[in-house]
């Protein structure tokens, strides 16, 4: 930890927290706040944009509500796309390299940890790089279905300055005309891999997350803010062990009573730091 580091207003926490995770295998819990610095917003840090997510029974009850889903998760699949992992995400897969941390456990939908190099990692809310159909269960990669709709509806162009949304969608002018894609081996409804608002995390992933907490001897909460259930349950699990918790995230979440540091400063910056100073401690 450098002189700098340590004339930051955070800087006393950050020596409570190195102290605290020091010689301990560290399971991590991430949210939005980790990829903000890769372009995409959270949900509700500051500046966050006000949105309306389509809930599952929206998604599956009306045609309509269909089209205009696609129209804008289309819209903003480029820009999601082109995001690069930051110095956050690349900390984080540094410290798994270096048996630090055990693995990563994301509310987050981009794929940035896999893409800086994370091995293992708990999607809890799915991912947008798949699409499946809910009559067979099929499954299609993304970019392919993104030429699909290309295709389809030439007349769709991607904004220049897109209004991305952390899901990796847009809010669309108008969806007239717009066809939606269906699956090519039986005509059914598509549904991206992700969990939509008024939907459960599956039993068998946060099952997957559940053992990594139980597994390790710390756990950092990094970039969230804690309102969604899964992660409070985590939380939750950490604590009934006895496991140090160590929040990083800017304001206030609904844990920061239950944690042992709370860091309030930007997720990359403060991993880069762990990064650094935890595996020469290891």
């Amino acid at each position: 930890m450098t002189n700098a580091d340590l004339e930051t207003p955070a800087g006393d926490e950050i020596e409570n927290a190195l102290e605290v995770l020091a010689g301990r295998r560290i399971a991590v819990l991430t949210g939005a706040g980790v990829s903000t610095d890769s372009g995409i917003p959270d949900y509700r840090g500051a500046g966050a944009p006000v949105r309306t997510p389509m809930t599952a029974q929206q998604f599956l009850a009306s045609a309509d509500a269909r089209r205009r889903y696609w129209v804008g998760s289309h819209l903003g699949w480029q820009a999601f796309a082109a995001a690069r992992p930051n110095d956050g995400h690349a900390a984080l897969a540094d410290l798994e390299r270096s048996g630090v941390v055990t693995g990563v456990i994301t509310q987050n939908v981009d794929g940035l940890h896999l893409r800086a190099g994370s091995s293992r990692v708990v999607e809890l809310h799915g991912t947008m790089r798949r699409v499946f159909c809910l009559h067979c269960g099929q499954v299609f990669d993304r970019r392919d279905l993104a030429e699909r709709v290309e295709r389809d509806n030439p007349w769709i162009t991607v904004p220049e300055n897109v209004d991305l949304g952390p899901d990796g969608d847009v809010l669309p002018a108008t969806s007239d005309g717009f066809i939606v894609p269906t699956c090519t081996v039986c005509g059914g409804m598509l549904k991206p891999d992700v969990v939509f608002f008024g939907e459960f995390v599956p039993r068998e992933k946060f099952a997957e997350a559940e053992q990594l907490v139980r597994t390790s001897e710390a756990l950092i909460v990094a970039g969230s803010s804690l309102v969604v259930n899964s992660g409070v349950r985590l939380v939750e699990r950490a604590r009934r062990r006895k496991l140090p918790v160590v929040i990083v995230n800017r304001g206030a979440t609904r844990s920061d009573p239950k944690a042992t540091v709370k860091i309030d400063d930007g997720t990359s910056r403060v991993l880069r730091v762990f990064a650094d100073a935890l595996a020469s401690r290891h």
